[in-house]
């Protein structure tokens, strides 16, 4: 698998959406975005992290969205997630037709690694939050993609995830949606 890079376009992806609707790129067209690809529906790190991006959300002004993708059926994701009341589009892709598209990595060191270094996250997830992984569907060590996307369809940045909760900061996030300023890669 090739990863994607900067200066690609996105040009086709078209999945079931969490409201039941079916979701196509095009409903973003002309926006910045944030496309980030997530582990399975009930994974506490990626559950926060959508609960992190809806409070944020606000913040990132009226051109930018988040498309966010989950390893998951429409079933799965709809009893794992429903309950965030999302403004953005969460994307159930149980084939994983897209996480192969753009080169989705997965990596069980990555999985011990977050569950380590992240333990206080994972446990006010699970605890505070109540993300609770009771069920695993999809596969258990996809790590994160996080994708900035600007108007033109273009990717501008693009941050593969180290491990389970690795993404880009909600700061980096803000800035290119506010800007199109990307992070300095490091």
């Amino acid at each position: 698998m090739t990863r994607v890079q900067r200066g690609q376009h996105i040009r086709e992806l078209k999945l079931p959406n969490i409201d039941g609707t079916s979701f196509s790129i095009e409903q973003v067209q002309g926006k910045r975005y944030l496309l980030s690809f997530f582990r399975f529906a009930s994974c506490p790190f990626c559950n926060l992290r959508v609960h992190q991006l809806i409070q944020h959300f606000p913040n990132f002004g009226e051109e930018f969205t988040v498309v966010g993708v989950f390893d998951a059926s429409l079933e799965e994701l709809q009893r794992s997630s429903d309950k965030q009341q999302s403004p953005f589009p969460i994307l159930a892709d149980e084939d994983n037709i897209y996480y192969r598209r753009f080169a989705v990595e997965r990596s069980y060191f990555g999985v011990l690694k977050g569950m380590v270094l992240r333990f206080p996250q994972l446990c006010y997830s699970m605890i505070v939050k109540g993300n609770v992984p009771l069920r695993i569907g999809g596969h258990v060590a996809t790590m994160p993609l996080n994708i900035l996307v600007d108007e033109r369809g273009v990717i501008q940045h693009v941050h593969y995830g180290r491990d389970e909760g690795d993404h880009l900061s909600l700061e980096s996030v803000k800035r290119f949606a506010l800007t199109g300023a990307v992070p300095e890669l490091g």
